[in-house]
C-alpha cells in the first residue's frame, strides 16, 4: 500500500502539525490586522536543523511546495491587470527602475568592498539588496486588500522590472563566477532577455486567444488548464535562467474574461496553502546558530537599503499621480527582501566565494521579511483608500 512505507506516519503527523501551527498563527495574524507572513517566517526557523524543533519532512518536499506558492502568487497578481495597463505602466516607471536598481543595488556591493570581498562577491551582496520580494509583496497586497489601490501598478512596475533585470543579472553573475568566457557569458545573457522579449510578447498579443484555449466549464478541467499553463510557463522562464516569477506573473496578466473570473475562486485556496509553504521553507534553510555574527552588518544593511526603497517607492508612486499616502504605501511595501535575494547568495555558495554572504544574506533577508509586513501593516491603520 501507498501508507506502508516506513516513517510515511511520522511524515504525516509533522506535516499535519506543522499546517494546524500556521492555521492557528493565520487566526492570530487575523485578529492582530497583520499579515501572517512574520510568522510563517519563525515557523520555519523553529523547524530547521538549528531550530528547537526539527522536521524531518524532506526539503525537496518543501521545496516544491515553495515554488508552486511563489508562481500561484504572482500569476493571481497577474490576473488582476490586462495588457493595456500593463505596458504603459512599466514605460511610465523605467526611469523609476533604474533609480531603484542603483539606489538598492549600490549599498550592497559597497558593504561587499569594506569587508574586502572582491568585486564579484561585492556585486552578489548587491543583488541581493537590489531586489524585493515579489512573493512577499504579493501576498501583502492581497492580506490588505490592497490590489485596487492607486498605487499599486506603481509597486508591480518596479517589481516586474527588477525580475526583468534578473533576466540579465543571474546569467551574467554565474559567468562570472565560473570564470567563463566574456562571449559565452553574453550569449547566456542574450538567451534569457530573448525568452523574456517572447513571453511578454505572447502576453500582450496573443492573451485572448490564449484565453479562450484554457476556457471550459468544467471547473475541473480549467483549474488544470490554467494552473498546468502557469507552472509550464514559469518552469520554462526559469530552466532559461529568467525568474519563474515574471514568467507566472505574465500568464496571470494573458489571462482575460471568463477564464479568469472562474479560474481566480479555484487558484487562490491554492495560492494560500502553497504561500505558506514557501515562507515556512525560507526560514528552514536559514542556520540560526550563524545569525548572531552578521547581525550587525544585516542590521546597518537593512537599515540603509530600507531607507533606498521607501525612497523609490515614493518617487515611483508620484510619478503617476499618487497622493502622499498612496506614496508611503508603496515605499514600504517593496521594503521585504526574500526569494531572489537567497536564490543569490545561493549562487555564490554553490560556487564557493566568501563564507559569510549566504549567512548576511539570510539574516538581511530574515530582518526586512519581518519589518516589510509590519511597516506596511502600521503604515495604514485605518481601512486602504481606493
Amino acid at each position: 500500500m501507498i501508507f506502508a512505507a516506513a516513517g510515511s506516519a511520522t511524515v504525516l503527523i509533522e506535516l499535519g502539525l506543522v499546517l494546524l501551527a500556521l492555521a492557528v498563527l493565520g487566526r492570530v495574524a487575523e485578529r492582530l490586522g497583520i499579515s501572517p507572513v512574520p510568522l510563517y517566517l519563525f515557523v520555519g526557523l523553529a523547524l530547521g536543523d538549528s531550530g528547537p524543533f526539527r522536521l524531518d519532512v524532506s526539503s525537496e518536499f518543501i521545496e516544491t511546495g515553495a515554488t508552486v506558492g511563489v508562481v500561484l502568487l504572482l500569476f493571481l497578481l497577474g490576473l488582476e491587470y490586462s495588457p493595456a495597463e500593463l505596458v504603459p505602466t512599466l514605460r511610465a516607471n523605467a526611469p523609476a527602475g533604474a533609480v531603484d536598481l542603483a539606489a538598492n543595488l549600490l549599498p550592497g556591493a559597497a558593504l561587499g568592498l569594506v569587508l574586502g570581498w572582491t568585486l564579484v562577491e561585492a556585486l552578489l551582496l548587491g543583488g541581493v539588496t537590489y531586489i524585493s520580494s515579489s512573493g512577499i509583496v504579493a501576498k501583502l497586497l492581497a492580506d490588505l486588500g490592497r490590489t485596487g489601490n492607486r498605487e499599486t501598478p506603481a509597486i508591480l512596475s518596479i517589481l516586474v522590472i527588477e525580475d526583468l533585470v534578473m533576466a540579465v543579472y543571474l546569467p551574467l553573475v554565474a559567468g562570472l563566477l565560473a570564470g567563463g568566457a566574456l562571449l559565452a557569458t553574453g550569449v547566456s545573457v542574450a538567451v534569457a532577455v530573448a525568452i523574456v522579449a517572447v513571453i511578454m510578447v505572447v502576453a500582450v498579443r496573443l492573451g485572448p486567444t490564449l484565453s479562450r484555449w484554457l476556457f471550459t466549464r468544467s471547473a475541473e478541467v480549467l483549474l488544470l488548464s490554467v494552473l498546468g499553463a502557469a507552472l509550464l510557463v514559469a518552469g520554462l522562464a526559469e530552466e532559461a535562467q529568467v525568474s519563474a516569477a515574471v514568467g507566472a506573473f505574465l500568464v496571470g496578466i494573458a489571462v482575460s474574461g471568463p477564464t479568469e473570473e472562474q479560474a481566480r475562486p479555484l487558484l487562490l485556496p491554492l495560492r494560500d496553502l502553497f504561500a505558506a509553504a514557501f515562507f515556512v521553507f525560507f526560514g528552514l534553510e536559514v542556520d540560526v546558530a550563524r545569525l548572531p555574527d552578521v547581525v550587525v552588518p544585516a542590521l546597518v544593511l537593512a537599515a540603509v537599503t530600507a531607507g533606498t526603497k521607501v525612497a523609490t517607492g515614493w518617487w515611483a508612486a508620484r510619478r503617476i499621480g499618487v497622493g502622499s499616502r498612496g506614496r508611503r504605501r508603496a515605499g514600504v511595501t517593496l521594503i521585504a527582501r526574500g526569494e531572489f535575494s537567497i536564490i543569490i547568495a545561493e549562487l555564490g555558495r554553490a560556487a564557493g566565494v566568501v563564507d559569510d554572504l549566504p549567512v548576511l544574506a539570510a539574516a538581511y533577508v530574515l530582518i526586512l521579511a519581518v519589518v516589510g509586513p509590519l511597516a506596511t501593516r502600521f503604515t495604514e491603520p485605518v481601512r486602504a483608500e481606493r
